[in-house]
């Protein structure tokens, strides 16, 4: 379980494909406080550490996680959003984040306001669905609010911290981007349609 609070942006060293997966290699700041085995949430996507590397990790990709996800377009000095598995002790400040990618969506605009900056993702109908105004939904791992809800796309401000403190700060319009919709809202709406089934 992750918050969709970033706690470091990292860098890809290498993705590697061997057939139908892949290997991806990354620079972590928290390289060091990592063991085999532990969860990181790469750009809101749930990856096992498979090894450890004297300034990051390495980090082995499905073909069902290249399919869903945008990880498979990353390339060398790609800045990713990390963050690590919730401690049971932690403080929770964000949203209830699996790391489970519902689906990838594309960056239409990123415009400044101010100190703040507007930024419109464009949404399959598949997540567009499950959201809301004001409603939340993880856009590459980081948790935001719905500011409005457009036919297809969703716009949210950004703050000058979460500018600074995740990938955003060197995004390009058309760059993809995961993303997992509110849990909350997808149980209501597997709960619902079950019932719809039933009647």
């Amino acid at each position: 379980m992750f918050t969709g609070l970033i706690e470091a942006v990292g860098s890809v060293v290498s993705l590697e494909t061997c057939g139908e997966q892949a290997r991806l290699t990354l620079a972590i700041p928290f390289a060091n406080e990592l063991a085999a085995g532990d969860s990181v949430a790469v750009n809101g996507c749930c990856l096992t550490v498979a090894e450890l590397l004297p300034h990051g990790a390495a980090f082995d990709l499905l073909a069902s996680t290249l399919r869903v996800t945008a990880l498979g377009g990353l390339n060398s000095g790609s800045k990713v959003n990390l963050e690590r598995a919730m401690r049971a002790d932690g403080r929770f400040g964000g949203h209830f984040v699996q790391g489970h990618v519902d689906a990838t969506g594309a960056i239409l605009r990123i415009e400044p306001d101010g100190r703040d900056h507007i930024v419109t993702v464009a949404l399959p109908p598949e997540v567009h669905r499950l959201c809301i105004d004001k409603g939340s939904i993880a856009v590459d791992g980081i948790s935001l609010t719905i500011a409005n809800l457009d036919a297809g796309a969703a716009r949210f401000w950004i703050t000058p911290h979460t500018w600074m403190h995740t990938h955003l700060h060197e995004a390009k319009a058309g760059q993809r981007v995961n993303l997992e919709a509110d849990l909350i809202a997808k149980q209501v709406d597997a709960l619902l349609a079950a019932r719809t089934v039933g009647t």
